[in-house]
């Protein structure tokens, strides 16, 4: 019978195995997070990201740089309100600033913009329409079921608005109908991180 390990000296032998970190693995571990801070500092506290950066020596700016994208990149959502609006100006600001390769952020900011502006206009228009749709197709719903337990619906009124079914239904029904500008985006985000 063979001899029976802790589950130290099993660990021990994967961080053997595993070797010691380059000097590069090591910058990235600590400034990759670093500029993740400094992107949330930006977007919080409208700090100067041109300043920030100018106190970091040149090695390691571009992993302050790369941890900072990542954060302004993820903020970057479906203009659903004004909040929302004002973080992905700021954000995509950030983003220019950060890109050496102004032309192409641009060229991916167009296809945003575009996304944002039909979700805004034409989404919004689908979403009235799915909203009243699913409002009436739950009313005669409920109307039918008050029918069968009372036998009359005559001066009911039927607010299913505030029913929990309905309002459960209209969220799934506003996240199908945001997933196809989801996709979009998020496909525009991937191209925006792999501009450096």
């Amino acid at each position: 019978m063979g001899d029976i390990k802790s589950a130290l000296e099993i660990a021990m032998e994967k961080v053997k195995k595993l070797g010691k970190a380059t000097d590069e693995e090591r910058l990235r571990w600590k400034y990759i997070p670093e500029g993740e801070r400094l992107a949330a500092r930006y977007l919080r506290q409208d700090c100067n990201l041109v300043v920030e950066l100018d106190q970091y020596e040149e090695k390691v700016k571009r992993y302050i740089i790369e941890g900072a994208a990542d954060i302004l990149v993820r903020t970057i959502n479906l203009p659903r309100d004004d909040l929302a609006r004002r973080n992905n100006r700021r954000a995509m600001d950030g983003i220019k600033i950060l890109n050496s390769d102004k032309a192409s952020v641009e060229n991916v900011y167009s296809k945003i913009r575009s996304i944002f502006n039909h979700y805004a206009e034409q989404g919004e228009q689908q979403r009235k329409q799915a909203y009243e749709s699913l409002k009436t197709e739950f009313e005669a719903k409920m109307r039918q079921l008050i029918q069968q337990q009372l036998g009359s619906v005559v001066g009911i009124k039927v607010d299913v608005e505030r029913q929990p079914q309905f309002r459960e239904e209209w969220r799934k029904l506003q996240t199908q109908l945001d997933s196809q500008y989801l996709k979009l985006l998020d496909d525009c985000k991937q191209e925006l991180l792999s501009i450096r």
